[in-house]
């Protein structure tokens, strides 16, 4: 479904209707229970506006962090995060409609004096330009209580996601058989029980297991249980 509406109005500019649009929604951005930020697509996802809860919490005005421009992102967000912003940004703008919404979670610290905290951040186009090209996203950034049995839960999820991000590569090595070998290493099961399982000799289950361990550098149980989660064989 593409359902884009279009922004073009009779006698108003473009900037006039992007001030109009951030005057709605500045209205209602202190009664929620979330941070607000407008991001300009064709100025590099530069902050045109924020609500006050959010400058506050990074110590900045307004007029700052619009001056800031493509750099806001690398001075406030964890640059981990930055592949799932991405892919998920492109997506969104690919549909180019009003249904499409995204969301994601990000670690954001006003300074590096200062410890990461999470937000789930919920994205959707705002507005279009005269060509019907996305020119706003809005995005509700929440704050997840750290003290939250879900924040924990959470925090595991994503270190596995940044764990599968930084060694693709390595584990794209891995033939089938020695991933099959792999999810046996890291349920604690022996070469001897791994070679019954698979129907293979205990010789051959010994060199897949030395093979596995030279492709991903590691001989630690932790790190080898790491690839097995982290890449769903267990």
């Amino acid at each position: 479904m593409n359902n884009k509406p279009t922004n073009t109005a009779a006698g108003i500019g473009i900037e006039e209707r992007i001030q109009l649009k951030i005057a709605e929604i500045d209205k209602l951005s202190d009664h929620l229970p979330s941070v607000v930020i407008i991001h300009n697509l064709q100025k590099g996802m530069a902050v045109e506006y924020m609500s006050p809860r959010g400058a506050a919490m990074l110590g900045f005005t307004l007029e700052e962090l619009r001056n800031l421009g493509e750099e806001y992102h690398a001075k406030f967000f964890n640059p981990e995060d930055v592949p799932d912003y991405l892919e998920k940004t492109k997506y969104l703008l690919e549909q180019n409609n009003d249904d499409t919404i995204i969301s994601l979670f990000q670690q954001v610290r006003a300074s590096e004096n200062h410890p990461w905290k999470w937000y789930l951040t919920t994205v959707k186009i705002l507005m279009w330009d005269d060509e019907n090209m996305p020119l706003l996203t809005i995005a509700l950034a929440y704050p997840i209580d750290p003290l939250h049995h879900v924040t924990a839960k959470v925090s595991r999820l994503l270190e596995e996601n940044s764990f599968l991000r930084m060694n693709y590569n390595r584990f794209s090595k891995l033939s089938e058989r020695e991933r099959e070998v792999l999810k046996h290493m890291a349920l604690g099961k022996t070469a001897s029980e791994s070679a019954d399982e698979l129907c293979i000799s205990v010789s051959t289950t010994e060199t897949h297991r030395r093979n596995i361990k030279r492709k991903l550098d590691t001989s630690s149980f932790y790190e080898l249980t790491q690839y097995a989660r982290a890449f769903d064989l267990i």
